[in-house]
């Protein structure tokens, strides 16, 4: 077989590079991530800032993905029974199992994988699926990747259109798994926010801290080692708050992270290739509206930490 369908966009700075929804040639098949959007490798003053950030790479495993993905909670999983279906948004109807609760991180079977049109420029990818299932659910999902003129900025636009006679109600969350310049996860790497931020969980204490609007780790990780909270605290109910930037202090090379939604729940997940704040965005459609939504990447430098240079020589 050969390389998965993909496109290319730029402007005068930023140019990415993005896997296309293929059922049978895509370089993600699986049931977790959202189909589109995926972004194989974004450069930006010579630095990058997405790319393969995983060992073992299979078109049909659940977290072979790169780049902004984002994942839709299910919707109708509990209320079918085994051998029903449920749906993913971005992903198609799947075939519901004898497990009584939905797991993440499981391949189900497609049986309706709607229907994808896809329409690409130089500086733009537009991704639209259409689905529809007989138990009353129907929408128009649109996600248009696209990169602002003259600016080292991408835009993530969301349209998600009811068009069935029962209300469509899931969350939405954004992985990012960022790699800036390929930076192990470690002191070099910092994670800013516009809050006194807040975590427990995993590695806290011990592989990183909070240290007011910041997390910072207090060593390179290692592999086998991990960072995760199921919730950072302090921020609003105010969009205001959905803004991240992750700085490579050894490079230089920065990436601010900003929507027009505010967030639900923001979880934290890092490993040695990649630190990932992961925000939750709340979606309730009634039949017949329409809910639209945004997220900007920043693509930004600044004069590197002369300091994590020399420790890395």
């Amino acid at each position: 077989m050969g390389p998965p369908p993909q496109s290319t966009i730029s402007n005068s700075l930023v140019t990415a590079n993005l896997y296309l929804p293929d059922a049978e040639k895509g370089y993600y098949q699986a049931t977790r991530f959202d189909w589109s959007g995926l972004i194989a490798r974004l450069e930006y003053k010579d630095h990058q800032y997405f790319g393969q950030w995983f060992e073992n790479y299979s078109p049909k495993t659940h977290d072979a993905v790169t780049g902004p993905v984002e994942c839709f909670d299910p919707i109708g999983y509990d209320e079918a029974k085994p051998g029903g279906t449920f749906i993913k948004i971005g992903v198609g109807l799947l075939r519901k199992p004898v497990e009584k609760n939905y797991e993440a991180f499981k391949l189900y079977d497609i049986t309706d994988g709607g229907k994808w049109t896809i329409n690409r420029d130089k500086d733009r990818v537009e991704f639209i699926q259409k689905l529809r299932d007989l138990t009353g659910y129907a929408y128009i999902y649109t996600k248009t990747v696209r990169l602002i003129k003259d600016k080292p900025q991408l835009v993530l636009e969301h349209s998600l259109k009811n068009t069935g006679k029962r209300i469509i109600e899931t969350n939405v969350f954004d992985h990012n798994f960022p790699m800036i310049d390929k930076e192990p996860t470690g002191p070099n790497l910092k994670i800013i926010f516009p809050f006194e931020v807040k975590a427990e969980g995993k590695g806290w204490g011990t592989l990183a801290t909070t240290n007011g609007t910041e997390i910072n780790f207090l060593r390179e990780l290692v592999k086998g080692e991990q960072v995760y909270s199921a919730g950072l605290q302090g921020f609003s109910n105010s969009a205001k708050d959905y803004d991240f930037k992750i700085e490579n202090r050894k490079t230089g090379a920065g990436l601010r992270i900003t929507a027009d939604q505010p967030l639900e729940k923001l979880l934290f997940w890092a490993i040695t290739t990649t630190a990932c704040p992961e925000p939750y965005i709340k979606l309730k459609i009634k039949p017949g509206e329409e809910m639209k939504w945004n997220i900007n990447y920043q693509f930004y430098t600044f004069s590197p930490d002369v300091n994590s240079s020399i420790k890395q020589h």
